[in-house]
């Protein structure tokens, strides 16, 4: 074993989880979420740096703040960062823990996906231009290699341009694998049920308004960022920028994103289950026990399963 990954839907505290297991382990968290790249967007992808501080002491992260608020972070540069601080962490003898809730992003590192970096084809996006989402799906499956990794793909025209213009590099280069590390992981899920976890987003969502996010969302936009960029993060970027751009009251915004972020929660304890399908086992862990109690099982589970000393 030579990664521990805490993953788990939205709300069910995999952060506390991961940064106690950690501090007690000698290990190092590596952010599994695809939002919280970006720096300035800490309430609506719930950073909760705080977290990273155990009994006094912070816990070393990786793969937060690395990003403009505005950028076009994608798959291939997550890979590329993962691999790059995994190396960093184990060059160390420490434990790299990987924690979040983009299974996409987890997926690629633990099936080691070999992607390259997919450089524009303006011709091809002129060619694909005015072409409804309809339209962009039919031709984006038209690829035979083509396997959609996230349903993203499809959730509006620009990301489907871009799924479709790597798909087309794909299909008329020469692909040559890429140098990936051999992963050996230890994976826990935190798992709570759904009427629980359905109380958790609705009072979290509450109390991130109440936090600020709005004015965030407010100060990105006022320092320069497109809200078009926000709206592209979505979610709370989503329904936030298009209250603060007026095109919905609160209420609406309120209603709309806590029905979105239900679903997400949703989907990710889909991708989940499918990881379980295509071959990784999960160690599902009781997410109403006390925190000390989850830490606590994590790690007996850890210390059974690899007696190697990391660090510490």
């Amino acid at each position: 074993m030579n990664l521990m990954v805490i993953l788990g839907p939205t709300a069910t505290g995999k952060t506390a989880v991961a940064t106690r297991v950690a501090a007690r382990l000698g290990g190092e968290i590596l952010s599994g979420d695809s939002r919280q790249i970006y720096c300035g967007m800490d309430i609506g992808t719930g950073k909760d740096l705080n977290e990273y501080v155990v009994d006094g002491e912070k816990v070393p992260y990786h793969l937060i703040d690395i990003a403009p608020a505005g950028f076009k972070y994608n798959l291939y540069m997550y890979q590329r960062d993962f691999n790059i601080a995994y190396r960093d962490i184990m060059s160390r003898g420490k434990l790299p823990v990987l924690c979040g809730g983009t299974g996409l992003y987890i997926e690629a590192v633990l099936g080691g996906y070999q992607l390259l970096e997919v450089p524009q084809n303006p011709e091809l996006r002129e060619r694909l231009e005015g072409k409804s989402r309809e339209e962009l799906e039919r031709i984006l499956l038209s690829y035979k290699d083509y396997k959609p990794h996230n349903v993203t793909d499809f959730c509006n025209t620009r990301r489907a341009i871009r799924a479709i213009e790597i798909a087309d590099y794909y299909a008329n280069n020469d692909i040559k694998g890429i140098d990936v590390p051999e992963i050996d992981p230890l994976i826990f899920g935190i798992d709570i049920s759904r009427e629980l976890r359905r109380e958790r987003i609705t009072a979290r969502l509450k109390a991130r308004l109440d936090e600020g996010m709005v004015d965030e969302i407010r100060g990105l936009i006022d320092s320069g960022v497109d809200p078009d960029d926000l709206v592209y993060y979505g979610l709370e970027y989503k329904y936030v920028t298009k209250y603060v751009i007026g095109e919905l009251n609160f209420d609406e915004m309120q209603r709309l994103l806590e029905i979105s972020i239900h679903q997400f929660a949703k989907r990710q304890m889909t991708w989940f289950r499918g990881m379980e399908r295509r071959g990784y086992n999960i160690e599902w862990i009781d997410g109403t026990l006390q925190l000390e109690e989850r830490v606590n099982q994590v790690i007996e589970i850890f210390l059974k399963k690899n007696m190697k000393t990391f660090g510490g």
